[in-house]
């Protein structure tokens, strides 16, 4: 994570409140369910109250209609923020564990503690439900956090900054914006869990830093999310789900279809209903750029790498299919399907992040998972069947950090299951209660109440040695 070298000023800004933190953490180690939730409903006020700023800045940073920010924004952070209302307390009550035979006469539990500093450094492709999700759930498990948000949306990043410096004490939460410089030093600190959510690339960076202070660790990262379309998918639905998924906002989304494989056999029907679904949504090639709902690449640097990936794709091999157009002055490229690329095309093997969708043809799906299981394991994987053969074939014989049959993205906001990637993908999961596990230490506690482990200790003489054989033997 090179970069600029840091303003004294802001690394003695982060070193106060990283010190300030650190003595508060000690505090929150006694907090109740109560003043944790206290806490977040502060927050729930203030970012309730800033809608129109959220929309605006949304608007101004990447053209992001309001109907997407209320869907992959504000909806998010507030069904996780009603998530937790409902459940922490059960989480945070002790769970008992049942004594085994050679534990006889104690009793034990595990307990649930804060980690305590907890870093979150977020993207700018979700901007709010990326810093605010995870500082929820680090706030629900009794940390105090510091946010770095993404510098590529600024206006985003400013909203966010304004909600925390309102709803919270320095304390209790702290922000600074910057580049990676900023990032740099907050990553080297000693914080007791960073939550990372980026690329693969950044990511060996910031576990490579954690790892010099022994700090765990979640990721969220990326990779190359497979789609597999059997020949018994229902194509008019696959088709609507895979467009959704795709292309909304402009495919900037570690979770969208990056690349699909359809079984030869009903290739040009669900093409012909891509387009459909494609011209439906956002109006065909050049029209999406003046169609309010679809929004604009972040910035130039990633226009060009995304257009970069296209050009190489054409040059080895490529055909368009639908789309294709683009624009740079507008950070506009249309919602574009291409075919007939060579394995070897760029476009096959970095993460797309942008509105190109790759579709090749199978025959046999063993070939399919093949291909998949020679790649890095993907943040998620997609399949679309109604036969249950290929469904469990896929599922037995790949491995992703989550899945969807007949559905995309979605899982992403189901309150009751983890969310993250495996490997290359990610590390650890969020979520509901997994993000609260994840800023949580589980703590096991046992006491001895009449137990006779000390009749096991040293001297080891004849009868001391008869009854270990006899407890192994019974253990055995």
């Amino acid at each position: 994570m090179n970069g600029p070298e840091l303003n004294l000023d802001t690394k003695a800004a982060i070193d106060a409140a990283f010190t300030a933190q650190k003595a508060y953490a000690l505090k929150l180690r006694k907090s109740t369910c109560a003043q944790r939730l206290e806490v977040l409903a502060r927050f729930e006020k203030v970012f309730k109250a800033s809608y129109d700023k959220i929309y605006a800045s949304a608007a101004a940073d990447f053209g992001k209609p309001e109907a997407e920010v209320d869907i992959a924004e504000i909806m998010i952070v507030l069904s996780e923020l009603s998530h937790i209302r409902k459940k922490l307390k059960g989480w945070m009550k002790p769970v008992s564990v049942r004594t085994s035979m050679t534990m006889l006469g104690t009793s034990s539990k595990i307990i649930t503690e804060p980690k305590g500093t907890s870093l979150v450094i977020s993207p700018w492709n979700y901007p709010f439900n990326l810093t605010f999700g995870p500082m929820m759930s680090a706030i629900a498990a009794g940390n105090p956090v510091i946010l770095k948000p993404s510098e590529m949306t600024p206006n985003m990043s400013r909203v966010i900054a304004e909600i925390v410096s309102e709803a919270f004490r320095p304390e209790e939460v702290s922000l600074f914006e910057g580049d990676a410089a900023v990032s740099a030093y907050l990553t080297s600190l000693p914080f007791d869990h960073i939550f990372f959510t980026g690329s693969p690339a950044v990511g060996k960076h910031v576990m490579a830093a954690a790892a010099k202070n022994l700090t765990s660790v979640t990721l969220e990262l990326g990779g190359k999310s497979p789609v597999i379309v059997d020949k018994s998918a229902d194509i008019k639905k696959t088709a609507r789900s895979v467009s959704f998924g795709k292309f909304s906002n402009n495919g900037q989304t570690c979770i969208a279809p990056d690349y699909l494989f359809v079984h030869e056999s009903i290739k040009d029907a669900l093409v012909a209903e891509l387009k459909s679904c494609i011209a439906r949504q956002y109006g065909e090639g050049s029209d999406a750029q003046g169609n309010g709902d679809y929004c604009q690449v972040v910035n130039q640097g990633h226009h060009s790498r995304i257009s970069g990936l296209l050009s190489d794709a054409l040059a080895n091999g490529a055909q368009v299919i639908s789309g294709g157009q683009v624009d740079d002055g507008d950070r506009f490229i249309a919602p574009t399907l291409i075919e007939g690329m060579a394995d070897s095309s760029r476009i096959m093997d970095e993460e797309i992040f942008g509105p190109v969708l790759p579709i090749k043809t199978f025959s046999d799906l063993g070939n399919v998972i093949d291909y998949v299981n020679s790649k890095p394991k993907p943040l998620a994987l997609y399949v679309f069947a109604r036969d249950k053969a290929a469904i469990n074939k896929v599922l037995e014989e790949t491995s992703a950090g989550d899945t969807c049959i007949n559905q995309t993205v979605m899982h992403f906001v189901h309150p009751n299951l983890p969310f993250g990637g495996v490997n290359n993908s990610g590390i650890g999961k969020s979520g509901g209660e997994w993000g609260f596990k994840a800023f949580s230490h589980e703590r096991s506690v046992l006491q001895d109440k009449f137990g006779s482990g000390h009749m096991m200790h040293p001297p080891y003489t004849p009868k001391v040695k008869k009854m270990i054989k006899t407890i192994t033997s019974l253990v055995g």
